[in-house]
């Protein structure tokens, strides 16, 4: 549609009235998407935030609206699901519930808004079951559950728009993947409608005589009502690298279904963005991890007292708990100011803390990535990052949280938590001003959430699986699936497969006709309550003595504790006094010290675009004498630790990697620098270890950071000009990893995940919630089972995948490989510790040390490496 019939149409007239009356206007992006709403096509919008993103998708579903039903669009009401807007998270769905609620009521419609997620009530459940709202606002996990009811294609009869917000999050993870699924359910769905009431198409495959031909979809499209447009599905999405992929990953249904070619609008809207680093006082020489914020946090107060509001945001779960109470204790005033935000805290509070923030009643929140997403929080002015974000898109997403107006400065400050991440703070200016954003990989062929899904179909109106082999081929996860993997998977969830025949409980769907289904009351309510289970560490809710929900804590880290220790969470000090079931009872503690929790994903890994800007920012501060281009104000201030780097040892240029090798009372070091990330470098430095064992009967202790590694050894490390390029070969490399690490291991944990999610371990029912080394146990039975009876079962392959992809980063291994055999290596033998090891060489004394005893140990190294000692 062009724009001039967009705007001639009486939805647009009436919408743009409304905008008017506020001051407002629209974006052109928004008109674009419109218009190619209005016309029935999909696509993906592009826009920062604060932009009126949420408006370009739901205003064109209202224009729509009013222009099919010009004369009496405000007396129409119960109009069936319209538009169904897919959130990754529950706070994001209530915030954009608001807003929509504000344009329905001031426009005079009677559509009604709905959410639903795990916070909806039973009762709300069942009064959108009997009339659906015309908008719903629900997660991933939640739109399988619905796909999981009986005759659910009368829920989607009248749906004629879908949008799936925070795309760029949800893509390359498997909730991401639920999403692939859904949407070729529901585009088929949308293929086989008709004007009259809708049977379920699995229905009309069936037949009256069962299923002699399956209905093929291109058949499906005659019974299609002609003037029904098809289903338009919009992504909407922050800046990523690959843009183009992201699009084609969620609309690869709706192309190939013979949709109109999607489109991508990009708002060509300047945000103005403001970064500025908090420089410590002095630079230490020798820097050590985690330490240094907490040492600035004075530095917060003024920019917390000039601002309206300020989101601190902290890497960790546990590092906020600290700041946190840090800030209170250096700023007693901030009480009832300053709130705490984090996953693991109660619901209700969360609740409190985001309502407070929208209505500009704090002052600072200290918050982890569970305010990172789209949330409207206008009195937001300043937003602080403390510690690297790891990533270019992070670091904007975060940003983004401040003037969330078109018009505002989004200003954030980066404040390090040691000085080399002072470094990560030039690389984060130079990227942003170069626009190098990282790419979100989408995942394939993962296995498990297809065994969900297609048990999610069983549970419902059961399936045909001719019908939705041909809807998940048109995915862009499942488009490699052979047939011969499907009907494996098919055998796995009617008969449990090869290995688990004998086992009737395995034994989950049955065939009646042709089509797949669960009929067993126990088995379909099992599966109903684990849809969309993507696992972490078991959670344990922590709740008073007498009464009241704190928050959640990892079985993990609880479990180490004894009662009578204190620990922190959700802002108080807590005593635990038992655990009990999946609830650890506690009370006020009085201790002077108290434990810090710690979660899982606390370390999140260097991405590959921050890394390469990392390594030109090293080059660049490695020209102590200043003789190229102008520095940032970051390598400026760290130049005295720069000019001792370079005096015991080297700073590396970006066309070279550098090795130190030295010898202290610990043993025999060999330090190297790739500014690979984490990941990378804990495979690396197994690979290498691995390879120089072949050269001499050798062991090795091993440490990591994002900069580089270490091997530490009793004796030299045979290491030198004549075999080091050959150590960093990358050929061999995946028979060499399978030998360096043990994979076979690192799949089994893998396992227990993917067994979860493919239905093979049951995890409890609710408060009986089966234990983490229970899950464990379990699964690495079953582990061995199909090792050894069944060793090409597409799950155990999955889960091998997986550690070579996710835990390996294996193609990002092999091309720092090939990148070290293109570079200049740099040999150095530095008689004591130099800056850049110092970090991996503390990091590798964190596991047998607490936190105080660390802090005396690295004080005592520091002064000793000052005076020159060894």
């Amino acid at each position: 549609m062009s724009s001039t019939r967009l705007q001639e149409s009486p939805g647009y007239r009436i919408v743009q009235e409304w905008l008017a009356a506020k001051d407002f206007r629209p974006f052109p992006y928004q008109e674009e998407a419109w218009s190619h709403i209005l016309d029935g096509r999909s696509g993906l919008v592009n826009a920062p935030t604060g932009s009126g993103k949420t408006y370009s998708v739901f205003l064109g579903a209202v224009i729509r609206f009013i222009n099919e039903h010009p004369n009496d669009y405000r007396e129409r009401s119960g109009n069936g699901l319209r538009l169904l807007w897919v959130t990754p998270l529950r706070a994001l769905a209530k915030d954009i519930a608001r807003a929509m609620e504000e344009v329905v009521t001031e426009l005079g419609l009677q559509w009604k808004i709905g959410v639903r997620n795990g916070d909806t009530s039973l009762s709300d459940r069942a009064k959108q079951k009997r009339h659906m709202p015309e908008v719903l606002l629900i997660t991933p996990e939640s739109l399988h559950l619905l796909l999981a009811q009986k005759q659910y294609p009368e829920v989607f009869k009248y749906l004629e728009l879908v949008a799936i917000d925070e795309w760029h999050e949800l893509m390359g993870s498997k909730r991401g993947v639920q999403i692939e699924l859904a949407m070729s359910r529901l585009v088929a769905l949308s293929e086989l409608s008709q004007k009259s009431k809708v049977k379920s198409p699995l229905r009309q495959a069936q037949g009256d005589k069962g299923p002699v031909v399956s209905l093929s979809l291109s058949k499906a499209k005659t019974a299609q009502n002609p003037s029904k447009p098809s289903l338009s599905v919009w992504g909407i999405s922050a800046t990523i690298g690959n843009l183009d992929q992201a699009m084609d990953v969620l609309l690869a249904p709706v192309v190939a279904q013979g949709g109109a070619k999607p489109v991508i609008i990009r708002a060509k809207i300047h945000k103005e963005l403001e970064v500025s680093s908090i420089l410590p006082d002095e630079i230490e020489k020798y820097p050590w991890a985690g330490h240094l914020g907490l040492k600035l946090a004075e530095k917060v107060l003024p920019i917390i007292n000039g601002s309206r509001t300020t989101l601190i945001f902290i890497n960790t779960r546990g590092m906020s708990e600290q700041w946190y109470h840090t800030l209170l204790r250096i700023a007693p005033e901030l009480a009832g100011a300053i709130a705490l935000h984090h996953g693991s805290i109660d619901m209700e509070l969360r609740n409190w803390v985001e309502d407070a923030l929208h209505e500009g009643k704090l002052k600072a929140v200290v918050c982890t990535a569970s305010l990172d997403l789209g949330v409207d929080f206008r009195p937001v002015e300043t937003v602080i990052q403390v510690g690297s974000p790891k990533g270019v898109a992070r670091f904007l997403q975060r940003a983004g949280r401040s003037g969330h107006r078109p018009d505002a400065v989004s200003r954030i400050y980066f404040l390090p938590t040691h000085s080399l991440e002072l470094m990560e703070a030039a690389a984060l200016k130079e990227a942003i001003n170069r626009g190098l954003i990282e790419s979100r990989e989408p995942l394939v062929l993962c296995y498990d959430v297809l065994v969900q899904y297609l048990c999610t179909l069983a549970v419902s109106d059961g399936f045909v699986p001719e019908d939705v082999f041909a809807e998940v081929k048109n995915t862009h996860c499942y488009r490699e699936l052979t047939e011969d993997d499907f009907r494996e998977l098919l055998h796995f969830i009617t008969a449990g497969g090869t290995a688990l025949q004998q086992y009737d409980e395995y034994h989950k769907v049955v065939i009646e006709d042709g089509v797949y289904k669960i009929i067993g009351r126990r088995i379909a309510m099992r599966h109903r309550m684990h849809i969309g289970t993507i696992v972490s560490d078991a959670m344990l809710k922590v709740k008073f003595m007498g009464g009241g929900y704190i928050g959640m804590i990892e079985e993990g880290f609880i479990s180490r504790l004894e009662p009578g220790d204190s620990f922190t969470l959700a802002g108080h000090q807590l005593e635990l006094v038992s655990i009990k079931d999946m609830t650890v009872v506690v009370k006020k503690s009085k201790a002077k010290k108290a434990i810090v929790p710690s979660w899982q994903g606390g370390r999140l890994p260097l991405s590959a675009s921050l890394g390469a800007v990392l390594r030109e920012q090293v080059e660049l501060a490695g020209d102590v004498a200043g003789k190229t281009k102008k520095k940032a104000e970051e390598i400026k201030a760290l130049s005295p630790l720069l000019r001792l780097q370079a005096q015991l040892s080297h700073v590396p240029a970006a066309g070279e990697l550098l090795i130190e090798q030295i010898e202290t009372r610990d043993g025999f070091h060999l330090f190297v620098y790739p500014f690979e990330g984490r990941l990378v470098h804990e495979a690396t430095a197994a690979l290498l270890a691995y390879r120089i064992s072949k050269l001499l009967p050798i062991t090795f202790s091993i440490a990591m950071n994002d900069y580089g590694f270490e091997l530490l050894s009793d004796q030299p490390v045979p290491v030198d000009d004549s075999n080091v390029y050959e150590l960093f070969s990358p050929a061999n490399l995946i028979a060499d990893i399978q030998h360096s690490v043990n994979a076979t291991e690192m799949a089994r944990r893998k396992f227990r995940d993917i067994a979860v999610i493919g239905g093979l371990i049951f995890q409890g029912m609710p408060g009986e919630r089966k234990k983490a080394r229970h899950l464990q146990s379990s699964a690495g039975l079953l582990f061995n089972v199909f090792n050894e009876y069944e060793p090409g079962n597409v799950l155990l392959r999955q889960a091998f995948q997986e550690v070579f992809d996710q835990q390996m980063e294996e193609q990002r291994l092999r091309s720092m490989l090939e990148r070290v055999q293109r570079s200049k290596i740099v040999l150095t033998f530095p008689e004591r510790l130099t800056p850049f090891c110092f970090p991996i060489k503390v990091d590798s004394m964190r596991e047998t040390l607490t936190s105080e005893k660390l802090a005396d140990r690295v004080r005592r190294m520091q002064e000793q490496l000052e005076r020159g000692g060894s």
